[in-house]
């Protein structure tokens, strides 16, 4: 086994284009191709161009792949329609998160889902080793895809001037198989940005040409190329949680405030029933600590791991900080003590290399586009 780190199939184009690059979960990925902050605020205003070849495709394909998605993962994957998509986990037996998940329903008995790089060989294992007695096939399609996101308020018009494909008719969390820029695509509502968007499964063949096209015809727009840093800080804004941050095996969903996912009304058993039917009852009678936003008053960033406190005592931990730029104040996600949670809680602070820094407790999301 080398250890050298996997490319993407826009490896090359990411260095003609001066990106900065760092190893994410294995692979090399561009971090940023100039400032962080413009291709953030690109996102927010015009449109921004992601490579995320390295997200975990795995498809499920048979007469039972339905009946083995329902038992491996959380959510009720029987009322997905065709052609839609669900966001949902994969727990382990003892509740705990394995990872975060999108399902795709491409056919009549086919499903793609989608893992985080980090945790697609995890994902991939534990679905082939939960689809024994089932009359399903689990394929790691890693290889057979490239996958590149156009994100912000300009990109249904830019997707539009390359493709046929009925955009105006797809729905957020939607797909649909079409052609853009003369490249066989899957063309999904689907993105981690808090933006309008979509994610464009290729064939890795395809993906340098795909991504020429879309940026002539979105920089006219404003479109530019965007790298994982600002995806983060994108995602933070959203408040949306990052698997190995807000999300981790030590925590279930109930404990991560998304215990909407687990859908305990569908038939039959699935991995984790039991532990997450507890940990459901146990959120309600003793709340777990919430997950809030904190918005600081002063200019030092908080980072995770560092402490939440209030009068002098720890009540929780920061999970994901970074400066925001459309806040223009540091941001931070925290799980917190019920009794601290609520927006507005006076006294709380994070303890940055041992100064209290006073920060405020709002809702989340920090961050919601205008429809």
């Amino acid at each position: 086994m080398s250890n050298a780190p996997r490319l993407t199939a826009l490896d090359a184009l990411h260095r003609s284009l001066g990106a900065t690059m760092t190893d994410f979960a294995g692979w090399d990925m561009p971090l940023r191709y100039g400032s962080e902050r413009d291709e953030h605020n690109a996102v927010r205003t015009k449109a921004g161009l992601f490579d995320l070849s390295h997200m975990g495709e795995i498809t499920v394909t048979g007469p039972q792949a339905v009946d083995l998605l329902n038992y491996a993962l959380v959510g009720n994957i029987g009322t997905v329609g065709l052609g839609r998509a669900r966001y949902t986990m994969i727990c382990r037996e003892d509740g705990g998160i394995l990872d975060d998940l999108i399902v795709y329903r491409l056919g009549e008995d086919e499903y793609m889902v989608v893992a985080n790089a980090g945790n697609a060989q995890i994902v991939l294992d534990a679905l082939t080793e939960r689809a024994q007695g089932f009359d399903a096939t689990v394929r790691d399609d890693r290889d057979a895809y490239a996958l590149i996101a156009v994100q912000g308020p300009e990109s249904p018009g830019i997707l539009k001037s390359l493709t046929d494909a009925d955009l105006d008719g797809l729905k957020y969390y939607a797909g649909l198989p079409g052609t853009v820029a003369g490249v066989p695509a899957l063309i999904a509502r689907t993105g981690y940005t808090g933006e309008d968007g979509f994610e464009l499964f290729v064939e890795p063949q395809h993906a340098e040409k795909l991504w020429q096209a879309l940026t002539d015809a979105g920089s006219p727009a404003g479109l530019i190329p965007c790298g994982l840093s600002c995806r983060d800080t994108l995602r933070l804004e959203a408040g949306m949680p990052l698997y190995g941050h807000e999300l981790t095996t030590a925590l279930t969903p109930f404990d991560a405030g998304l215990g909407r996912v687990v859908k305990f009304e569908k038939e039959g058993d699935f991995v984790g029933r039991e532990a997450l039917t507890a940990a459901a009852e146990r959120a309600e009678s003793a709340p777990p600590r919430k997950l809030v936003g904190l918005i600081a008053e002063g200019r030092r960033v908080p980072r995770a791991g560092m402490s939440v406190v209030a009068d002098g005592t720890v009540i929780g931990e920061v999970t994901s900080g970074a400066p925001s730029p459309t806040l223009g104040k540091p941001i931070a996600m925290a799980y917190v003590d019920a009794a601290h949670a609520a927006p507005g809680t006076p006294g709380v602070g994070v303890d940055i290399r041992g100064t209290h820094e006073p920060y405020e407790v709002v809702a989340l999301p920090f961050y919601k586009r205008q429809k």
